[in-house]
């Protein structure tokens, strides 16, 4: 076997092999990532987490989590130093009758989200509600992370 070098061209530009991998790299997000299927349905679908909405009041701060398709024995929640953690299962199956032909889909996957919270909160007093796939978290501030009115005397 004989190997030969070759000498590359010296007017080529280099930026046009930089040009040439982006497209590569591209095209391979566009394969793996896109969404397809009727279902949008892609890669990422097995790495699912809630979205989460935080509201903070003077009391208590609010949690909401958008969790459809999950029944309330497939959600955990816990509050533990500063951290919220919310976790559970997605369970699905569909089947789809169309002319003829019959198909069956089973999605399972677990997820994880945990939170840091930005002011202490009273462990024992938090409060947990799920209707029509959003689950709601009131969690009560400590006394001491509540803002404090401080009153100016002017002379």
């Amino acid at each position: 076997m004989n190997l030969m070098l070759q000498k590359k061209p010296t007017n080529r530009n280099p930026f046009a092999d930089l040009l040439d991998i982006q497209r590569e790299m591209n095209s391979l997000f566009d394969v793996s990532l896109h969404r397809w299927g009727s279902r949008d349905e892609g890669l990422l679908e097995s790495a699912w987490a809630p979205a989460i909405d935080i509201h903070d009041s003077k009391d208590n701060l609010v949690v909401k989590a958008e969790l459809p398709g999950l029944k309330k024995e497939d959600i955990d929640v816990s509050v533990q130093n500063g951290t919220l953690v919310i976790k559970g299962e997605k369970k699905e199956e569909t089947e789809k009758r169309e002319k003829g032909v019959i198909r069956t889909e089973r999605f399972y996957g677990s997820f994880h989200r945990a939170i840091s919270l930005p002011t202490a909160v009273d462990e024992s007093k938090v409060k947990a509600a799920y209707k029509n796939g959003v689950l709601e978290l009131t969690l009560p501030k400590k006394e001491e992370a509540k803002p404090k009115q401080i009153k100016v005397n002017v002379d």
